[in-house]
């Protein structure tokens, strides 16, 4: 591992000690697609992770994975699933407003609350 005040080797890139970038968007949250295929629609969160900056919508980001046979004469299938996406793809829906907004965050004694940037309200 580098220091953070060396130089890192010829052709190489800096390493980063660790993302600065603090995912806004939780599990069961309802997020709009800003990109991709299902660009517009909406859907829940199932899974998030934050290590990854990745999430996963339901019904959102389809893939066909080709399933073998298990056992002899079953026959093998094309099985449907929803793929992480990037957090940056989706936007969060308010619950009050209903609208694609990004998230502030207010301090609340001790607890740290997100807030909705055009109405104000809690999230």
């Amino acid at each position: 591992m580098l220091a953070a005040n060396a130089a890192a080797p010829k052709g190489t890139l800096p390493i980063s000690p660790a993302s600065e970038f603090i995912m806004n968007i939780k599990k069961n949250d309802n997020v709009k697609m800003l990109s991709g295929k299902d660009r517009g629609k909406t859907g829940k969160v199932l899974f998030a992770f934050p290590d990854e900056d990745k999430v996963v919508v339901e019904g959102l980001n389809k893939v066909a994975r080709h399933q073998r046979p298990k056992k002899q004469g079953q026959k093998g299938q094309i099985v449907r699933k929803e793929r992480a996406i990037n957090v940056s793809g989706v936007m969060l829906l308010c619950k009050s407003c209903g609208k694609p907004t990004r998230i502030g965050q207010k301090v609340a004694g001790d607890k740290k609350i997100r807030v909705c940037k055009k109405c104000g309200a809690d999230n």
